[in-house]
């Protein structure tokens, strides 16, 4: 979700929003799920679903107004309003493998496409390869779509590709007009909505998107280029999509001011995009737990994208980390907004914000209030807010409350109490989209703690403190150090499944400029990080159609941003923080190590963005990857519904799936790995292992050597070896493992391990 929606709303609206109907108010509705499906004939699978409610409910009648969604076309399965009681009956019937309450999930631009070098400058680059994109249909599960929004001009597209089998689906705001050869299908599902309660908030009942979160992730996807796009003025340019040319299926799966997604919901949108022909999926959704869906989807050779949550920078919080779909974090690119705050003293201090109102009169200095915690409207009216610039500073709350959660309120309260500017101080440098909803009213400032110290010390120090605050510039290039993790991408490992390395891989996320209704606003979150993978992809299916998702996904993770490895030899930068010399391979454009802000900020690891940041031309010719078997996924999901004997080896053991990374977080011993790779560049070729080995374990590859001949295979498999050097209740320590050809393919992939003593120990 974006960071700025998920405080826009009230707790109160919320629940209304999703309480049951009022005629189903003993029922609730309930996912089932019934596995592959036994007919090919979608009519007959949901015959199959009336059957099975008929035989609980008592009649056909009842079991039709009881089912809302029929998943047919990827599994079987259904969503139907059921009892408590009827829900456990259904549980015992041997063609139903699980039922489970439906649950409800949040949703999670100018110069991020060249920040990745995708632009017109390179002839031989991938957007020229992929022909940006030419006909390749991304399936956009979100809040739905402003169709009049310029991104989505198809002026110059030629006809629907004759593969697509979807619908356009009116409904309020919304006819047959508003698909076109850009959008060219719509669905919405409203099961299990209160309607009413929605359209009160201002809802459209229909695929018209009512809060902009659906609308800036399509046209980061695939938005149509847009000259002069900026907000007010502030980071003025081309605004367009990673994949200009590809197409758009929209899916609204997600209703309200919060932009709150039903599972059941979700899964209805997955089944259908998967029988209508889309050739990617992307879900900016946090927290999915429904993995049917997207596990049929990936069988079907279609790649899913999902956002990693926004729940950083504590550990263990990345979700969404099944490991067939591409899991997101979200990094800063080389952009800032500095803005120039003049003390009365002559002081000039920089901050940053999205203040732009150049009507105002920024020779005009203002006088400045100590608000502390703005937490309070009546101190600030006691404290003479009105009409002044107060000053947010409470450096002692940072411990138990995060910047992130008060900026939002003590802004609003500095409104409320007739403030006319805000200087906020925090820790986070991921901030600055909160300053939106000052723009035209006021200014506002996200300072940290150094900074606003210098600003209290002058006031404490000054009859009248007074400050000028001017409206803020756009800087992009080498000036600023990026990419840089952000402060909210939620990290690893994962606690749900600390065999499967999460996340996969970053991408921009921070003050992404994307198109809103009919213009443009800045957006934050791993959910503005997902779309641009999930252009990447549709990319990569242009001139990879033979690739399966986890041969894309594994040229994704193991071509992440490592150029030229120039901080290699700087043993202290490497080792004395403990990161065993992976971050020296996961550089930044100036060479140095990727940072990962957070409390505090360090060199980023495996657990902050997985493989690295994504390289999108060096994705297109991976030279080898990691290919893995449906099957498995399927035997993997299998275990996780239905425990079985079986089950304790395998999923004690998930590091042995053939994924491109790898994370043993038990490490006893010694453990043998398996990986096998297929090479997809020249057909001859020898690569060789380089390994960078986590603090305190050794490691060792057998082959170290792996030659490719144009009669031979082009899979090869290797075993690496872990052996812990010291019996010890352990941390996670990082490394790396590259195959390399000596020329243009070096192929990396990275490692966690932990060293244990005891099975299930909290690491308290």
């Amino acid at each position: 979700m974006d960071l700025r929606s998920a405080f826009a709303s009230t707790f109160l609206l919320a629940l209304v929003l999703w309480m049951p109907l009022p005629a189903l108010a003993s029922s609730k509705l309930y996912i089932v799920y019934m596995g592959e499906k036994k007919h090919d004939d979608p009519s007959k699978v949901t015959a199959s679903h009336h059957d099975v409610l008929t035989s609980i409910l008592g009649s056909k009648d009842e079991a039709l107004k009881s089912i809302v969604y029929s998943y047919k076309h990827g599994f079987s399965g259904f969503a139907a309003m059921l009892t408590e009681s009827q829900a456990e009956e259904l549980s015992n019937f041997p063609e139903v493998l699980y039922v489970k309450p439906d649950t409800h999930y949040e949703a999670q631009t100018t110069r991020s496409w060249d920040f990745l070098g995708l632009n017109n400058d390179q002839p031989s680059g991938l957007l020229q390869r992929a022909r940006q994109g030419e006909d390749v249909i991304v399936g956009v599960v979100d809040s739905g779509i402003w169709p009049e929004s310029r991104s989505f001009d198809d002026r110059g597209y030629g006809p629907v590709p004759a593969r697509w089998r979807g619908a356009c689906q009116t409904g309020a705001a919304f006819n047959a007009s508003g698909c076109n050869r850009k959008i060219i299908g719509v669905r919405w599902y409203t099961g299990g909505v209160d309607a009413e309660a929605l359209q009160a908030a201002g809802e459209f009942m229909s695929a018209r998107d009512m809060g902009g979160h659906g609308t800036h992730v399509a046209s980061t996807i695939a938005g149509s280029p847009v000259r002069n796009a900026s907000f007010g003025g502030l980071a003025a340019g081309v605004a367009r999509g990673g994949a200009p040319r590809a197409r758009l299926a929209v899916y609204k799966a997600c209703w309200g001011p919060r932009t709150r997604c039903g599972g059941a919901a979700i899964l209805a949108a997955i089944d259908d995009a998967t029988n209508d022909g889309v050739d990617v999926l992307s879900l900016s959704l946090g927290g999915f737990q429904e993995f049917a869906g997207t596990l049929h989807a990936v069988a079907r050779g279609i790649p899913v994208v999902f956002s990693g949550m926004n729940d950083g920078p504590a550990p263990q919080t990345v979700r969404n980390t099944a490991p067939w779909v591409v899991t997101v974090a979200a990094t800063m690119m080389d952009r800032s907004f500095p803005t120039v705050m003049q003390l009365g003293n002559n002081e000039r201090l920089v901050g940053q914000s999205h203040y732009f109102d150049a009507a105002a009169n920024t020779s005009q200095f203002r006088m400045l209030v100590n608000g502390r915690r703005c937490d309070n409207t009546r101190l600030l009216a006691s404290l003479n807010a009105s009409g002044n610039v107060v000053l947010c500073y409470a450096p002692e709350d940072a411990a138990f409350n995060p910047p992130r959660q008060r900026v939002g309120d003590a802004i609003d309260n500095v409104q409320r109490a007739g403030g006319m500017g805000v200087i906020f101080a925090g820790y986070s440098s991921n901030l600055v989209d909160f300053t939106d909803r000052c723009s035209g009213i006021m200014p506002c400032v996200v300072v940290d703690y150094e900074i606003a110290n210098r600003i209290a010390f002058y006031m404490a120090t000054t009859r009248t403190p007074v400050v000028r605050i001017s409206p803020a510039k756009s800087v992009v290039g080498d000036s600023v150090l990026s990419p840089r993790v952000a402060s909210f991408s939620a990290r690893g490992p994962s606690a749900e499944f600390p065999g499967i390395l999460k996340p996969d891989i970053g991408a921009p996320g921070v003050s992404i400029l994307a198109a809103v209704r009919d213009s443009y606003q800045f957006m934050s979150g791993t959910s503005m990080a997902c779309p641009h993978v999930s252009a990447i992809i549709a990319l990569l299916k242009s001139i990879h159609p033979d690739w399966s998702p986890a041969m894309i996904k594994s040229a994704i993770i193991t071509t992440g941003m490592s150029s030229t490895h120039t901080a290699k030899n700087n043993w202290f930068v490497t080792h004395i923080f403990n990161f065993a010399s992976y971050s020296a391979s996961m550089n930044d454009g100036f060479g140095m190590p990727i940072q990962a802000e957070g409390v505090p900020r360090k060199l980023a690891d495996p657990f902050d963005i997985g493989g690295g940041h994504i390289d999108p031309d060096r994705a297109a010719d991976p030279g080898l990857v990691y290919d893995i078997d449906p099957s498995e996924y399927t035997k993997f999901f299998t275990c996780t519904l239905r425990p079985r004997d079986e089950c304790l080896s395998f999923m004690g053991k998930l590091y042995q799936l053939n994924l491109p990374s790898i994370s043993v977080p038990d490490l006893k011993g010694s453990v043998t790995v398996s990986r096998t790779v297929t090479n997809v560049g020249p057909a001859e070729a020898t690569y060789r292992v380089t390994v960078e080995a986590p603090a305190g374990v050794d490691v060792s590859v057998e082959p170290e050597e792996l030659a490719f001949t144009v009669d031979g295979s082009s899979n090869a498999t290797f075993t690496v070896t872990f052996t812990a050097r010291q019996k010890v209740q352990g941390v996670y320590t990082f490394g790396s493992l590259e195959w390399s050809d000596g020329g243009d393919h070096s192929v990396r992939i990275p490692i966690a391990v932990r060293t244990v003593t005891e099975e299930f120990v909290a690491d308290v």
